[in-house]
């Protein structure tokens, strides 16, 4: 079967490596692509928010499979219109995409489903949003309701951060994105996140992982994409994991599916843990980048059989075949990165690394330049290893960042501290 993989990160490069283990994928294109994917897969200009050309592209190219990585077109309706066309497609409709596209719409469809999260105000005016603040105080969080490409949250420790972020997010720093705000109770606890497939009736969890949101060591400083990721997350035990899925993602779904928008594709279940105990942090409605990195190094090509049983619906019958492993992603970024950083920068030494079923450099940000490897963005590369221990695949993957050469650039050498403590 012929195969297209939207999207051009890391979280898609780790995708293409997956598929192209199954000897289902007799070809795999990736639009647009990066340095990185071009070197296992064809990559193609396309433009990913067009639904119309994305579909003229799949018929052009006798595309038997549309996998799509990121939220956008998700939003926009891109798996709507291949649907439209008869095209078997892995990624929820628009209608469902708002599980992620709208934190407010979240919030209503938890609160159907009687699913435990965060206690929430959402408003649509800066000055109701601070009189909400001024009356519950902090420590709180702050979040626009649309999407703002993984960094419009801010976790505000006292009611003067709060108050400013309400600014920053009604005065445009946001973009569209903060024209209307959700306000949450501040959840203590450990993070986890949980990933799940639908097929718009039948669920199946597909493996666990914690990220590192802050760009420093210790988990300090701004939030990021995410500077790091190991799985399996040792926080969210069996007992939690089937109290998440009976109490959260089945309730939601099911009220998904009473609304008329069945949910098909790959649900991220970000979860708050305390005393044993899960509360939902958000919905994601694709996988999480780094997080996707460490699912497809222990999935390896059993992840298209699972992403097809979904879009096909027949998720009653898969099945997910776990080693005893573990794995890690770190998370190379441009020096200056959450913030103003350069590009264009050249990178050194990945030619001489490993690249095998324990050991990859998955490509976030990058291009070939006059033969060169290129930064072309923050977050830039995800060194991926896995070995029988957490440790282990940890030293493989710093043993793998430090020999690239690149100046330009930094990474943690803390990935995966709360789990190995």
């Amino acid at each position: 079967m012929n195969i297209l993989i939207l999207g051009s990160g890391g979280r898609e490069h780790a995708l293409a490596w997956a598929v192209m283990q199954n000897p289902k994928c007799d070809k795999l294109i990736v639009a647009p692509g990066n340095a990185g994917i071009a070197q296992i897969a064809e990559c193609a200009s396309l433009d990913i928010m067009d639904g119309a050309a994305v579909t003229v592209f799949v018929e052009e190219n006798a595309i038997g499979f549309v996998i799509i990585g990121p939220e956008a077109p998700l939003a926009s309706g891109v798996a709507d219109r291949l649907r439209d066309a008869g095209v078997l497609v892995f990624g929820p409709s628009e209608a469902a995409a708002r599980l992620e596209a709208s934190k407010s719409f979240t919030k209503e469809v938890c609160d159907a489903a009687k699913a435990p999260t965060a206690g929430y105000g959402h408003f649509t005016d800066a000055q109701a949003a601070k009189a909400h603040i001024r009356k519950h105080g902090a420590p709180t969080v702050v979040k626009a309701d649309g999407l703002a490409a993984g960094k419009g949250v801010i976790i505000a420790m006292n009611e003067d951060e709060a108050l400013a972020a309400i600014d920053d997010m009604f005065g445009g720093a946001f973009g569209g994105a903060g024209a209307e705000v959700v306000i949450e109770e501040f959840m203590e606890g450990e993070e986890a996140s949980l990933f799940v497939l639908v097929d718009g009736e039948d669920v199946l969890s597909i493996g666990s992982a914690q990220d590192h949101k802050r760009v420093g060591e210790g988990d300090t400083g701004p939030n990021t994409g995410g500077m790091g990721a190991y799985s399996p997350a040792p926080v969210l035990t069996p007992e939690i994991e089937a109290r998440a899925m009976e109490e959260i993602v089945k309730p939601t779904m099911r009220i998904m599916a009473e609304r008329g928008m069945p949910y098909q594709g790959v649900l991220y279940v970000g979860l708050m843990i305390k005393d044993g105990l899960p509360r939902l942090v958000e919905y994601n409605v694709r996988f999480g980048d780094p997080e996707c990195q460490v699912l497809m190094m222990r999935l390896g090509a059993q992840a298209l059989d699972l992403m097809q049983a979904a879009a096909e619906g027949r998720l009653q019958q898969a099945q997910v075949n776990w080693g005893d492993d573990h794995a890690i992603t770190v998370v190379m970024a441009a020096n200056g990165y959450p913030g103003a950083y350069e590009k264009g920068s050249q990178i050194k030494g990945l030619e001489a690394l490993p690249e095998d079923s324990s050991n990859m450099v998955f490509h976030a940000g990058t291009a070939r330049l006059d033969g060169a490897i290129v930064a072309t963005g923050g977050r830039v590369l995800n060194v991926t290893a896995r070995g029988d221990s957490l440790q282990e695949a940890r030293d493989r993957a710093y043993a793998m960042a430090d020999q690239i050469d690149w100046p330009a650039g930094f990474f943690r050498r803390d990935i995966g501290w709360r789990a190995l403590d």
